[in-house]
C-alpha cells in the first residue's frame, strides 16, 4: 500500500479519490487551482450508478436530504400532453432510483467531508512540473514549494494539464455539435420526479434537485459552437422554451437572474489506455469526459476514486494496481462515452428515437453490472 498521494483537482473525481485513499490509511494531499474553490452551474441529473456509488462513498443520505432521489418517469408530447409514465419501483435501491442535485450542494457534502478527514487541502496552487524517477513522483508548485509522493492523480478535468502532460500527443476533447443549457426553477405542483418532452424542436427535460426546486435542461443543435454573453442568455432560453406547453410557459416566465441559466457547448474525450503512466494517472473527465445523455458523469468520477483506492489497497506495487484500475475502468468509460455521443448523432439528425431510447436503457443495464 501506498504511503502518500498527490490529487490534482478538487472536483468530485479528485475529492471522492481522497477519501477513499484516505480512508485506507494514504496520507493525502489535494490541490486545486481555485483559491476559492468554487464550483459553477446548475444542478445535474442522477443515475442508479450514480447513487450507488454515493452510497458507497457513505454520502447517499445526505444526497436524499439535500437533494432529491426517487425512481419513475413521465414522457410528455410539445404540448403537455402526459404519453408515458414509467412506474416506481417500491422500495427500491440506489441502482434502481435516479434524481438530482444542485451541483454546489454535491460540491458542498464531498468537501465538508474532505475537510472533517483531515485530508491536507491547499487552494490556489498549480502544479508547474513533477517527475517520476520509479520510487515516487517529486513536484513543484507555482508559489514555489515542492513535495514527493508515492501517487499523483490528475482529477483536474476535460482540459487536464495533467493529461497534457503525461500524454502530449493524446487527441483534444471535440465539440458534438450541440449545446446544452440548464437553469433552476420551483418545482410545479405534482412533479414526482423525471420529466421529459418529445417530439419538440430541441430536448428537453425537467428534474427535481429539492423538495422545492427542479433545474431544467435543454440540448440544442448548435454546428456553428456559438458562444453568449451573460445578458443574452434568459432571453435566448426562453426562445427555445416557447413551443412547449403544460408547465413550462410559466417555468418561461420566472426565468430571471435568479434562475443561474448557463450554457455550455457539449465536449467530449476518451483517452486511449493506459490512463497511467509511471507512478501517475489521470481520472475522471481527464479521463473519460462525456455527453450528459446518460447522466452518469458524477457516477463514473465516484467509481474511478473508489476503485482507484481498492486497487491501491490491494498491493505495494503500484504498476500493479494501476493496471488493475484500468482493467476495471476502461470498458464502463468507453461504453459511456461513445453511447453518449452516439445518442447525441441520433438526436441531431433527426434520427429513430427509439433506437436512442434502447441504446439508453441497454448501457444503463450494464452499467449495473458491479463496478
Amino acid at each position: 500500500m501506498i504511503g502518500s498521494a498527490l490529487i490534482v483537482g478538487g472536483g468530485i473525481a479528485g475529492m471522492t479519490s481522497a477519501l477513499a485513499l484516505s480512508a485506507k490509511g494514504v496520507g493525502v494531499t489535494l490541490v486545486d487551482a481555485d483559491p476559492n474553490w468554487r464550483v459553477y452551474g446548475a444542478g445535474i441529473s442522477i443515475t442508479g450508478i450514480s447513487l450507488r456509488a454515493f452510497d458507497d462513498l457513505g454520502i447517499l443520505d445526505e444526497v436524499r436530504a439535500r437533494g432529491h432521489v426517487g425512481s419513475g418517469m413521465r414522457g410528455r408530447s410539445v404540448d403537455g400532453t402526459v404519453i408515458f409514465q414509467a412506474p416506481a419501483h417500491e422500495n427500491p435501491k440506489p441502482i434502481q432510483s435516479g434524481g438530482g442535485i444542485m451541483r454546489p450542494v454535491l460540491h458542498d457534502i464531498l468537501s465538508a467531508r474532505v475537510r472533517e478527514t483531515g485530508i491536507t487541502v491547499r487552494l490556489g496552487l498549480k502544479v508547474s512540473s513533477f517527475a517520476d524517477d520509479g520510487a515516487g513522483v517529486d513536484v513543484t508548485f507555482d508559489d514555489g514549494s515542492s513535495g514527493r509522493y508515492d501517487l499523483l492523480v490528475g482529477a483536474d478535468g476535460i482540459f487536464s494539464q495533467i493529461r497534457g502532460t503525461l500524454f502530449p500527443e493524446a487527441p483534444k476533447p471535440r465539440f458534438t455539435g450541440q449545446g446544452c443549457w440548464r437553469a433552476v426553477a420551483p418545482r410545479p405542483e405534482g412533479m414526482t420526479g423525471t420529466e421529459m418532452f418529445f417530439g419538440g424542436p430541441v430536448k428537453l427535460g425537467f428534474n427535481p434537485v429539492s423538495a422545492t426546486h427542479m433545474y431544467l435542461f435543454v440540448l440544442e443543435h448548435v454546428l456553428d459552437n456559438p458562444r453568449y454573453a451573460d445578458d443574452q442568455l434568459v432571453d435566448h432560453l426562453k426562445g427555445l422554451l416557447a413551443p412547449f406547453g403544460a408547465y413550462v410557459p410559466e417555468v418561461r416566465a420566472g426565468l430571471g437572474p435568479h434562475s443561474l441559466v448557463n450554457y455550455r457547448p457539449l465536449e467530449w474525450q476518451l483517452l486511449a489506455a493506459p490512463w497511467h503512466k509511471g507512478r501517475a494517472v489521470v481520472i475522471g473527465d481527464a479521463a473519460h469526459a462525456t455527453t450528459p445523455h446518460m447522466a452518469s458523469g458524477a457516477g463514473m468520477a465516484v467509481e474511478d476514486g473508489l476503485v482507484l483506492a481498492d486497487e491501491m489497497a490491494k498491493t505495494d506495487d503500484v504498476s500493479s494496481a494501476l493496471a488493475a484500475f484500468m482493467a476495471r475502468r476502461q470498458e464502463r468509460a468507453r461504453l459511456i462515452v461513445e453511447n453518449s455521443v452516439r445518442i447525441g448523432e441520433i438526436e441531431m439528425s433527426g434520427g429513430d428515437q427509439v433506437e436512442a431510447n434502447k441504446m439508453l436503457g441497454g448501457t444503463l443495464s450494464r452499467l449495473a453490472e458491479p463496478y
